[in-house]
């Protein structure tokens, strides 16, 4: 007789896993071969180069771009590399000091111990952070999309949706209290913006219209919108200019400072609201079906999930995350609506998801670097004469080499990662 005690029979359903419930679990699990923190530096390494390689492009289009270069190099091969140097130097140096101040006048300040020396030097780097916040909403709506196999090219216009919704309730309601105003004008943003992602996310799971086609003209529809809206219906009465009335004082976002320090709680709502898009992606159930949608439709219709619903509710949520980019800057920095307010972010949000790997962390630091090089942009154009629209072209080159990783590999002699290691990435473009 054994002495091992028989095994009491187990159910087909008991530590046994679906076989699709198993293929969906490999296919948008990380590798398992290295560990976190190697993931995580070889994930962060392309786009730290491709920053890298933007700038470095940026500085030759600088030294190509200016007079005294050429000139210097007609006296001597050594003075023109020396002007070349200083010209990048002086035009870099006022970008960082424009996006975070003078080190030594903020050290200075604070040793001082006036709030209006404090202000002014903290400055810069408020106005950075200023700047990031749309970036933040923008770019976590596009990285949404991406997970989910879709290519959200609409965020601008489901900014201007959710600026128009929030200005609406921002000035037509009066007489409420900041506590109850405020949360209204702001999810009012979040409606619109998710109406206008609704449209194309239905179009594409009901009769798989494409969604960069129909978001590209749901754009264009948002801008003459708008512009209709200002001229008309919500144009600021005795007005000639295309704005809205200014918005309620219980609609605006607090601030964090005194004057000039524009820094509001909006910012503080962008980050939390990354950290709610990372915990619906990676901690619960609906965010792995949404996940697992983006990674392989077929596979996720075969283990029960309704990939109708994922696709619209996807859409959906990436258009309500850029609807509280147009929020952000109807409340807390404008104020009103006018007519072409939004300089690109939806657009930019492109790059930002695509630097951050679609994820939320990512692309908050992504959205951090843009807005420093936004601020900083103007500080550099006044200091070392260097046309803004460089930056234009730097945030362009990185844009080209965070979605082509083979060109930083092939540079920098990089090993080409597993297959694995590629899936995000892949799933991100709407690879099925």
């Amino acid at each position: 007789m054994s002495d091992q005690e028989p095994q009491s029979p187990q159910s087909p359903n008991q530590n046994k896993k679906d076989a699709g419930q198993i293929f969906l679990e490999e296919a948008i699990a990380p590798p398992r071969q290295t560990t976190r923190g190697r993931r995580l530096l070889r994930s962060a390494l392309i786009p730290f180069l491709a920053i890298f390689t933007g700038l470095l492009m940026g500085a030759i289009i600088i030294v190509l771009t200016t007079p005294e270069v050429y000139a210097a190099f007609r006296v001597s091969f050594v003075a023109g590399i020396k002007v070349a140097w200083e010209t990048v130097a002086v035009a870099y140096g006022a970008l960082f000091t424009g996006a975070f101040g003078v080190p030594s006048e903020i050290i200075a300040a604070f040793q001082s111990g006036d709030p209006q020396q404090i202000y002014i030097a903290i400055y810069p780097i408020t106005e950075s952070l200023v700047a990031a916040t749309p970036y933040i909403f923008a770019g976590l709506s596009v990285a949404l999309g991406f997970r989910a196999g879709l290519f959200n090219i609409g965020a601008e216009g489901q900014i201007f949706l959710g600026a128009i919704f929030a200005a609406f309730v921002g000035y037509s309601l009066k007489g409420l209290p900041m506590i109850i105003h405020l949360p209204l004008a702001f999810l009012a943003g979040a409606v619109g913006g998710g109406l206008w992602g609704f449209i194309p996310g239905w179009l594409k799971a009901k009769t798989g219209a494409h969604e960069v086609i129909n978001t590209i003209m749901l754009n264009y529809i948002a801008f003459r919108l708008s512009d209709w809206l200002l001229t008309g219906p919500m144009q600021r009465p005795g007005s000639a200019n295309p704005v809205s009335p200014t918005i309620m004082e219980a609609a605006k976002l607090p601030t964090f400072f005194g004057s000039p320090v524009r820094l509001h709680l909006g910012f503080i709502v962008a980050l939390l609201v990354a950290w709610l898009v990372h915990w619906f992606l990676f901690k619960t159930r609906w965010g792995f079906n949404l996940r697992t949608v983006g990674a392989n439709p077929n596979a996720a219709r075969y283990a029960g999930i309704n990939v109708f619903t994922g696709i619209v509710v996807a859409m959906s949520l990436a258009g309500a995350l850029a609807g509280m980019a147009g929020s952000n800057e109807v409340l807390g920095v404008n104020f009103n609506l006018a007519m072409a307010f939004s300089s690109g972010y939806g657009f930019d949000a492109i790059a930002l998801a695509l630097l951050g790997n679609s994820t939320p962390l990512g692309v908050v630091l992504a959205s951090l670097l843009f807005g420093a090089l936004r601020n900083g942009a103007t500080k550099m154009q006044l200091v070392a004469g260097i046309p803004i629209d460089i930056i234009s072209i730097v945030q362009a080159f990185v844009l080209v080499f965070a979605a082509a990783p083979i060109i930083i590999r092939t540079i920098y002699r990089l090993k080409q990662p597993t297959e694995a290691e590629e899936a995000v990435v892949a799933a991100g473009w709407g690879g099925k």
